[in-house]
């Protein structure tokens, strides 16, 4: 099979931005799973509830701190990828 370079490098750049844009949200999702689960830990309190929805609100919370940053990453690619099309 023979693929063109150029759209290969397009879903590669895809990809990339995707996890770009992913990571932080994600990170804050971690981070907080990662002290709750210290908490629960040491208190002994195993309740599913108490980990699932603080995640939630932080990533959440994350997601609406980062729009402005997303999406100027996201008009960044857009304006690459017209340019190259």
């Amino acid at each position: 099979m023979h693929y063109d370079v150029t759209s290969l490098e397009l879903v590669r750049e895809a990809l990339i931005m995707s996890l770009k844009i992913s990571a932080p949200i994600l990170g804050a999702g971690l981070i907080i799973g990662l002290a709750i689960s210290l908490v629960q830990t040491i208190t002994s309190i195993q309740d599913q509830n108490l980990s699932f929805v603080p995640k939630i609100v932080v990533m959440l919370l994350a997601a609406a701190v980062l729009i402005p940053w997303i999406a100027q990453r996201l008009i960044e690619y857009s304006a690459e990828l017209f340019r190259l099309v």
